[in-house]
């Protein structure tokens, strides 16, 4: 069997065309892999302001509330405990239902981000 040099020429262009397509994936998963960082790197920082912003909140609408109890609980300590107690219940709820709360839509986001592609 002889090879005739079209058929090497064509084996050359063939080696060189699927070096091109490797070159181009590579850049493709480079590219797709920046833009999903992006988006979660994104999001963890506006969730991270959110959160900020929500406790100084918070912070301020707790003082707000005991200022605004104290007239009917007694005194300004009774409402501070009331306050108090209140944060902690909704951190114990929070705690416990963590599952349903945070874990799971940070597994559904992830998923979606690195998993599923649209």
């Amino acid at each position: 069997m002889f090879v005739n040099d079209k058929t090497i020429d064509n084996l050359q262009s063939l080696v060189t065309e699927i070096k091109k397509y490797v070159d181009l994936q590579k850049d493709y998963v480079k590219l797709d892999i920046t833009h999903k960082l992006t988006v979660l790197l994104s999001t963890l920082i506006l969730i991270l302001v959110l959160v900020v912003l929500g406790m100084i909140a918070l912070f301020y609408l707790s003082f707000t509330m005991a200022y605004v109890l104290e007239p009917y609980v007694g005194g300004l300590t009774n409402s501070y405990a009331i306050i108090t107690g209140s944060i902690l219940l909704l951190s114990l709820l929070i705690y416990l239902f963590r599952q349903r709360l945070i874990i799971h839509p940070l597994t559904r986001f992830l998923a979606n981000l690195f998993i599923n592609d649209k």
